[in-house]
């Protein structure tokens, strides 16, 4: 599993080097997002390097997770209770309607919320640094991290499991 981590860079010439460093380590585009103030991503950051700013896919995941859990325990206790004449397969159906209903409204509820990483490091972004977010496995850190370095790029702290893989 990926972690995702979180470098800020003086400026856009500093991330664009970054992302240069961070290619000839072998970590692909799909694996790198930008995050800046606002005035900054419209003019000089290429849209598929942009980080989205919410929280919708992670938020939607665990809302499937759970809906579908609670859903699911429902429909099974639905079956023990004998009267209602519900089946397994009905149970089934009701977790899956759970996981509908749970994703549909935590995606809801999280495209509100910014990005975790816009919340965690809201001062860099206003003074103006770009943020590299950088989804790796553990084996491939050490070679990126040091080669960041070396450009005087600034790991900040912040590990996370990357929510969609």
């Amino acid at each position: 599993m990926k972690t995702r981590h979180v470098f800020s860079t003086r400026d856009v010439a500093q991330a664009r080097s970054a992302v240069l460093a961070l290619q000839e380590q072998g970590v692909t585009f799909d694996d790198i997002s930008l995050v800046a103030r606002s005035d900054i991503e419209l003019d000089r950051i290429p849209d598929g390097l942009k980080e989205a700013d919410s929280d919708f896919k992670p938020a939607a995941l665990r809302g499937m997770g759970i809906g579908g859990a609670t859903g699911l325990l429902a429909g099974l206790a639905a079956v023990v209770f004998t009267p209602i004449g519900i089946t397994l397969a009905g149970a089934a159906a009701v977790g899956a309607m759970g996981a509908l209903v749970g994703g549909w409204s935590s995606a809801l509820m999280g495209s509100a919320l910014p990005d975790p990483v816009r919340q965690q490091f809201d001062d860099e972004i206003s003074a103006g640094r770009v943020l590299i977010l950088v989804d790796a496995e553990e084996e491939d850190q050490a070679r990126f991290k040091s080669a960041l370095a070396a450009i005087g790029v600034q790991r900040l702290d912040y590990e996370a499991p990357t929510a969609m893989t």
